[in-house]
């Protein structure tokens, strides 16, 4: 079920998860929709769903691998559609946000790749503004996922993912 923050206005989304099939295939819908570059913030609990959600994204924008969790390495890079990188941060470990300065972290920020950002409140000051700010949350049964877009790009890839609702 998706329900609106605001009649008015798209600016904000909230979607139950049941399970894992349905944080994927959300994903999957989300990739299908996205050609350009592109900064979404994933944010939750640990085991809230941000990596089933980053590795269904990344597998349905055309990479055909294993797609693993950058939890020790930072950040994974995967070549997706349309000759763009898809890269994905895992924050979790990371002690100052200067640290990703070593990994280039910078340059990966571009008019061009998707940047999918697991813990980003580890690197405050350091990222760029987000497109989409997506907060996992626990509930009984299933996820609770709600999607702030945060810029005119994201309010457009909002309307099109929820353009049934």
């Amino acid at each position: 079920m998706i329900e609106s923050s605001d009649t008015a206005s798209i600016a904000s989304r909230s979607c139950f998860l049941a399970d894992e099939s349905q944080q994927v295939a959300l994903a999957r819908d989300v990739a299908q929709h996205l050609s350009s570059s592109f900064v979404m913030l994933l944010k939750g609990d640990l085991g809230a769903g941000k990596t089933t959600f980053a590795r269904g994204f990344i597998q349905a924008s055309g990479f055909d691998g294993v797609v693993k969790s950058p939890t020790y390495t930072l950040v994974e890079p995967y070549p997706i559609s349309n000759n763009r990188m898809c890269y994905h941060f895992d924050l979790y470990r990371l002690a100052d946000p200067e640290e990703l300065e070593f990994t280039g972290a910078r340059d990966y920020f571009n008019e061009n790749d998707v940047c999918l950002v697991e813990w980003p409140e580890k690197a405050e000051g350091f990222l760029p503004p987000a497109d989409w700010i997506c907060e996992f949350s626990y509930l009984n049964e299933g996820r609770n996922l709600t999607i702030f877009a945060q810029s005119d790009k994201g309010k457009e890839l909002m309307l099109q993912v929820f353009s049934n609702c």
